[in-house]
């Protein structure tokens, strides 16, 4: 998928500089070509000479080389590749670059492109918590840039949290996906995955059975199609998929604003499984056992998400919902399409017995206004796909 591929790597300066280099091989064995911008702190971490070595190419480092402007000038560096990926992204090349700051060569060559761009943040969770690389982030994705990771681990600073640079391998997946050429390149599609968790108090909380898996698959299944795909996910078992924008949330208030924000899109799959009601007196302290009895807790309706999004001026072009019924599933699913007004239902029997709900099969019911289709019992994955194909003959139609 990479073959001939030109990737322009800005490696910027923190601990995770190291991975830049099995990046690299990854890439060069896939059949990309990369060249390489190191920052002035990038050199505390990494050599020049290393880098070299593996990409095959010049590294770039500075600004103002007058060599390096006669020969090719870093508005030509910035355009002359396919992608340019940012890994690691510290929080300053994040800052540099939603605020239009360019002081040196990374941060010039991010202003002077009009080519996609990947960051791959890595930073201590502090900074990456802090509301201002929050702001950041958000603005980078709003101008056009994709966003893989952090992921969440133990850091070198000893601190334990998001902030860690997404793995290589991770990388190249997110880069596959952004030069994919398929069916739905150039699309955006919005998908909602597994549970919420609305909360009591700060140890307790009402959830669902769902383990994120169908979710998780149709949005890999999209963006093997090419498709730009928003991840929406409450606390599921299972990893987001690479090469997706992930937005995680817990509650389904929570999940409502993150699509919100998202929107517009060119699809939507709301496959999360979203509590119907949250706690309205949730404690802020542990509810303790007492004489008194059982504690009187108060419930209040959720956001209907499908429903919102379905009425927004901001509707999608394809809304696609779920619906997990344990009887009449049909006719539930029907009603539900109708009184929610999406396009699509995918519907499946959740009873006990299926070991649909947490497993790796499926069974659905495909419900549009022309009537119901009885998928056979398959994988997960194999669901996701025929979904995936189906939204892409519809949005190419």
């Amino acid at each position: 998928m990479l073959a001939q591929k030109r990737v322009l790597l800005i490696i910027g300066g923190g601990i995770a500089a190291y991975k830049s280099l099995d990046l690299i091989r990854k890439l060069r064995e896939r059949g990309a070509s990369v060249t390489a911008v190191l920052t002035k702190s990038a050199a505390e971490f990494v050599t020049p000479l290393s880098i070299s070595a593996l990409s095959g190419n010049k590294v770039y480092q500075d600004l103002f080389n007058l060599t390096d402007e006669a020969e090719m000038g870093h508005i030509e560096l910035s355009r002359a590749s396919d992608l340019i990926v940012v890994a690691p992204a510290t929080a300053d090349l994040m800052a540099k670059s939603a605020t239009g700051i360019a002081n040196d060569l990374a941060s010039t060559l991010l202003l002077a492109t009009d080519t996609d761009v990947l960051y791959a943040p890595s930073m201590n969770v502090r900074m990456w918590d802090h509301p201002a690389t929050q702001r950041n982030i958000a603005q980078v994705i709003a101008d056009g840039g994709t966003v893989v990771g952090p992921n969440e681990g133990d850091m070198a600073c000893g601190e334990f949290g998001f902030g860690r640079m997404a793995e290589p391998l991770e990388i190249v997946a997110a880069i596959e996906a952004k030069l994919a050429v398929g069916p739905l390149k150039g699309k955006r599609i919005l998908v909602t995955s597994g549970p919420t968790h609305e909360p009591i108090d700060p140890v307790r909380y009402i959830a669902n059975r769902s383990s994120g898996a169908q979710g998780t698959a149709i949005a890999a299944a999209l963006v093997h199609l090419g498709a730009d795909v928003v991840f929406v996910t409450g606390p599921a078992d299972i990893a987001p998929p690479a090469g997706v924008e992930v937005v995680k949330v817990q509650s389904a208030r929570e999940m409502m604003a993150a699509v919100q924000r998202v929107l517009p899109v060119d699809a939507a799959v709301f496959a999360a499984a979203v509590a119907d009601w949250h706690v309205e007196n949730a404690r802020a302290s542990k509810m303790k056992k007492t004489k008194d009895g059982m504690p009187d807790l108060k419930f209040a309706e959720n956001p209907d998400i499908l429903a919102t999004v379905c009425a927004s001026v901001k509707r999608p072009r394809l809304v696609v919902g779920f619906a997990a019924e344990t009887d009449d599933v049909v006719a539930n699913a029907t009603a539900k399409r109708l009184r929610k007004g999406c396009d699509w239902i995918l519907a499946n029997d959740v009873s006990p017995e299926t070991g649909i709900m947490g497993g790796s099969e499926n069974a659905v019911s495909f419900v549009t206004e022309e009537g119901a289709q009885a998928w056979p019992r398959m994988s997960k994955t194999e669901v996701a796909k025929k979904l995936a194909g189906l939204i892409a003959q519809t949005l190419n139609s």
